[in-house]
């Protein structure tokens, strides 16, 4: 009695915490971190996680290192994460990965932002711009703004990536429909020298040019610096896309005339969104041809 009356006078046992298990474990790998585009997806990733009961985490590499970036994609799929939602990269090493490694584990693959082709990486779907779209509506831009009669460069990286292709493929659709307007693509790797380079041997092989679209947002700040050492940026009609650190900053400084604004923040929640309802069999299958957020263009006068 002596005992037991002493136990119960003495202090309260601590309580075990019990903290709420995350229903599923998800990664977002890019391979641009820390960059105010991808930062917007992860942004956007972890609110919808947060409010659906999961956890996600940001993997990836710097300045697209593609060897880093594939070395996390395949230590998500050997770690048998709950799903994967990746910003696609159009390579044979990138597709393996996610038609054979990641299909053998059951893993769900959703690319976001830059698209794979279905039928070669077995993603479940896509989330992120209409590239063929926003293509379309650069080059109506460039029409209303340069008129229907012009040399119109359109510049790329070597390695064509499938959203890059899109991005072609919409302005020609529109271009090639105007028979007073010349294009020609310019191809170079993605270093600064590189880009400088061929903005040189095209600028001196087309001193007529008027235009410039930079396919690869990333080649647009190198590009632009070439074209106003050796003239005025003014005269000439310059456009890209806000998925580079630069473009932003290049439109607010009146060195681009129009960009395609995205929408990161929703493509990251959205994707989230999707892959929990396919995980929780809410909504299978995913429609393979992608769900699409939002495109805008932005002139330099709209910048802040």
């Amino acid at each position: 009695m002596s005992a037991d009356k002493v136990f119960r006078s003495g202090p309260e046992l601590p309580r075990t915490v019990v903290q709420k298990q995350a229903e599923y474990h998800l990664v977002l790998i890019t391979q641009e971190l820390e960059t105010p585009f991808w930062d917007k997806v992860a942004a956007g990733a972890k609110a919808e996680a947060d409010r659906s009961g999961s956890s996600i985490e940001t993997w990836g590499s710097y300045e697209k290192d593609q060897e880093e970036f594939l070395k996390k994609l395949e230590i998500a799929i050997d770690s048998k994460v709950d799903g994967i939602i990746v910003q696609g990269l159009d390579t044979d090493d990138f597709k393996e990965l996610t038609k054979i490694k990641a299909a053998f584990y059951g893993i769900p693959i959703l690319t976001v932002a830059n698209d794979v082709p279905m039928a070669d990486s077995l993603r479940r779907t896509y989330v992120g711009s209409d590239q063929f779209r926003a293509g379309q509506m650069i080059a109506e831009q460039l029409l209303a703004d340069m008129g229907t009669a012009g040399t119109v460069i359109l510049m790329g990286d070597s390695r064509e990536e499938y959203y890059q292709q899109q991005r072609v493929k919409g302005i020609m659709d529109v271009l090639k429909k105007v028979p007073g307007v010349r294009t020609e693509y310019a191809e170079t790797i993605e270093s600064r020298d590189q880009i400088i380079a061929a903005t040189q041997d095209v600028m001196n092989r087309l001193p007529d040019v008027d235009a410039f679209i930079a396919v690869n947002a990333n080649i647009a700040d190198a590009m632009v610096q070439e074209i106003g050492r050796r003239s005025q940026v003014a005269p000439y009609h310059i456009y890209s896309f806000d998925d580079s650190p630069d473009t932003m900053s290049l439109l607010r400084e009146g060195k681009l005339d129009g960009i395609i604004e995205q929408s990161p923040e929703e493509m990251g929640r959205l994707g989230v969104k999707l892959i929990i309802e396919w995980l929780r069999g809410e909504t299978v299958p995913l429609d393979t041809d992608g769900y699409l957020t939002d495109i805008r263009m932005r002139k330099a006068a709209d910048a802040p």
